[in-house]
C-alpha cells in the first residue's frame, strides 16, 4: 500500500529534516572542499561583505585525503561533525506538527536553528581536537561556529521548505 497524502496522491519528497541534512551535506561538501577553500582566499575581498561571507562559507574546510598526512585532521572531524550534528538537530527540533505557526515559515527557521546549533556545538567539540586545547579557545571557537551557522544557516532553513513535516 502507497503512502499517501489528504489528496491520496503518492508522496515524492523527503521529509524537512532530511533534505535539511542533505543541504547541510552538500554545503560542507562543496564549500569545504579544498578547490572552493583557495578560490575563496584568492578571489575574494576579505573587507567586503561578499567577500566576508564567501570565506565564511569555507569554514568547515576539510581534506579527506588531499594532503600529505594520513588520517583525518581536526579540520575533517570537524566537516564531519558539522554534517552529522546538523541532521542529528533537524531532526530533534520541533517541525511543523509541533510548532504554533504551521506551514513553511516553521520549517525555516527550524532548518536555520538547527544549522546555527550545530556550528555552535560543532566549533566547541572540535576544538578540543586542537593542539592547543582550553576551554577558552573553544568558548572563542563556538562564537566562530554559531556566526557559520546563521549566516550559513538560511540555505539549510530554504531546503527544508522543499520536505514534509
Amino acid at each position: 500500500m502507497a503512502v499517501t497524502n489528504a489528496s491520496g496522491t503518492a508522496r515524492r519528497h523527503g521529509t524537512a529534516a532530511g533534505t535539511g541534512a542533505v543541504a547541510a551535506l552538500v554545503l560542507v561538501g562543496v564549500c569545504g572542499s579544498p578547490a572552493y577553500v583557495s578560490w575563496a582566499e584568492a578571489n575574494t575581498d576579505p573587507a567586503g561583505a561578499g567577500g566576508w561571507f564567501l570565506r565564511l562559507l569555507a569554514w568547515p574546510a576539510w581534506q579527506l585525503g588531499f594532503d600529505d598526512v594520513p588520517g583525518l585532521s581536526p579540520a575533517d572531524l570537524r566537516a564531519l561533525l558539522l554534517v552529522v550534528l546538523a541532521a542529528g538537530f533537524l531532526y530533534l527540533l520541533p517541525t511543523t506538527g509541533a510548532a504554533r505557526v504551521p506551514g513553511g515559515l516553521s520549517q525555516f527557521f527550524t532548518g536555520w536553528a538547527g544549522y546555527v546549533l550545530a556550528g555552535g556545538f560543532t566549533a566547541f567539540l572540535s576544538s578540543f581536537l586542537e593542539a592547543d586545547a582550553s576551554l577558552a579557545t573553544a568558548f572563542q571557537s563556538t562564537g566562530m561556529g554559531v556566526t557559520y551557522g546563521f549566516f550559513a544557516g538560511w540555505i539549510v532553513g530554504v531546503a527544508s521548505l522543499g520536505g514534509r513535516a
